[in-house]
């Protein structure tokens, strides 16, 4: 079922992933001990992090306006919406009847058939 990946395509990911890091120049980097420390002054600082909260500029409310007009549609667009969310429901919940359909009648035959099976060795 599951084959295994050839060695050729890991061996030419390596192959690109050299080519790539000689063409970014970092032949002579390498990775950072587990051991090594990091100071802080080589690392870039988010300013957001470390302004001041009164330097904040203050927020925009929005509009009052605009929500009473989205309240007086919403009952007619959520009935709207809702009835096409049934509507998709009921034509997915069919497809999925569809599909396995026969899937369910191959197997209520195979107990029949196996029930009927028992049924009449008991008898024999």
């Amino acid at each position: 079922m599951d084959t295994p990946k050839p060695p050729q395509k890991s061996a030419h990911l390596l192959d690109d992933l050299e080519s790539i890091r000689q063409l970014l120049g970092d032949d002579n980097l390498q990775p950072p001990l587990l051991t090594d420390t990091v100071n802080e002054d080589e690392q870039e600082q988010i300013p957001m992090l470390f302004d001041n909260a009164g330097d904040t500029s203050p927020a925009v409310e929005p509009a009052p306006a605009a929500q009473p007009a989205a309240a007086a549609k919403g009952p007619d667009a959520l009935l709207h919406l809702d009835s096409e969310l049934r509507a998709a429901a009921q034509l997915i919940m069919q497809d999925v009847i569809d599909d396995f359909a026969p899937h369910i009648e191959t197997e209520i035959k195979r107990r029949l058939d196996a029930r009927m099976e028992r049924l009449l060795s008991q008898y024999e």
